[in-house]
């Protein structure tokens, strides 16, 4: 596993272009999300989660109140080196600071394996999301 920092802020914040940034490249330009449906008003009252390895941002996510985690992206470069599991960890942390009953989240379809290896379960049928096929997980934390 590569070693990197997680940091952890609100907006406004000046860490926020980063984030913006990793997410225009892995959800608009790879993934073709459309950006009208990439923005939205929850971003101004999540806590955000910026992943940075040597000064240089690799990964984001964002962790809503009511304890659903979204928005995580690992840069291409940085995938399958153990980044997007420590992010996942760092936000399930702040779903614990919460004090939510269980964290949720909407997978897609290719990385169900992956929040099932950290306790996930499905609790959804496929749908589509932005285009994307996504099911619903959660995670009991009590």
């Amino acid at each position: 596993m590569t070693h990197f920092r997680i940091e952890q802020f609100y907006l406004p914040d000046d860490r926020w272009p980063k984030c913006q940034a990793i997410r225009k490249t892995v959800f608009i330009e790879e993934q073709r999300v459309p950006e009208a449906l990439e923005w939205d008003a929850e971003d101004g009252g999540a806590m955000h989660l910026l992943g940075i390895k040597h000064g240089t941002p690799i990964a984001c996510a964002r962790v809503l109140y009511n304890g659903y985690i979204g928005r995580m992206a690992v840069l291409p470069e940085w995938r399958r080196q153990g980044v997007g599991l420590c992010m996942l960890q760092s936000a399930i942390e702040g779903c614990r600071a919460l004090s939510v009953p269980c964290v949720r989240l909407s997978a897609q379809v290719h990385a169900i394996d992956f929040y099932r290896r950290a306790g996930f379960k499905v609790t959804s049928e496929p749908y589509l999301d932005a285009n994307i096929l996504h099911v619903d997980m959660q995670l009991e934390l009590i």
